[in-house]
């Protein structure tokens, strides 16, 4: 025995050598309770809830900022299609009494030009773009950095668009015809 109190009650005789084997016995099986409860944390339910409510609002708060900064992207390249196509867009004034009309996203469009732009808009060295909602004449390799950037605001017309099923491809359209 390894107990030296229980040692003394048995000399003494208050106690019998099943007693002290069975006190012993139930010393035993609460230390090994104690120590597999100590392995197996109680499951806090409050701090569960609280963490699954956490990330969820992190995940939240990803996609919110993902699209403020979508946002902000999409606002500053609109700025600088604003900004190119307001440093070199060609100045049209009262001599631009030529209505020419052009398609742009199915829609029929009409802008004011005179004979020379005309001249180049038809030899595909001038583009349109779109400046809110109004249609300015920039030169060719504007409006292709501006269609890198967002194709809807231009319009680029190319001499070398033919389709192999036109049955007036050999038909050559005057460039003075006004529809």
């Amino acid at each position: 025995m390894n107990n030296p109190f229980a040692e003394q009650l048995l000399k003494a005789g208050v106690v019998n050598k099943q007693q002290v084997k069975k006190a012993q016995q139930e010393k035993n099986k609460n230390k090994k309770l104690l120590h597999n409860n100590k392995k197996i944390k109680p499951v806090n339910e409050a701090k569960l809830k609280a963490d699954k409510a956490a990330e969820e609002k992190a995940a939240r708060d990803r996609e919110l900022n993902k699209r403020k900064q979508d946002q902000a992207r999409g606002k500053a390249l609109s700025a600088e299609i604003n900004q190119l196509i307001t440093d070199n867009k060609l100045n049209r004034d009262e001599a631009c009494d030529i209505a020419y009309n052009f398609e742009h996203q199915n829609k029929v469009k009409k802008i004011y030009i005179n004979a020379e732009m005309k001249q180049q808009l038809v030899k595909g060295k001038l583009g349109i773009a779109r400046i809110e909602g109004i249609y300015e004449l920039v030169p060719l390799d504007i409006a292709e950095k501006i269609k890198q950037r967002n194709e809807k605001r231009v319009v680029i017309f190319e001499d070398d668009i033919k389709d192999e099923n036109d049955p007036y491809a050999d038909f050559e359209v005057p460039d003075d015809l006004v529809w």
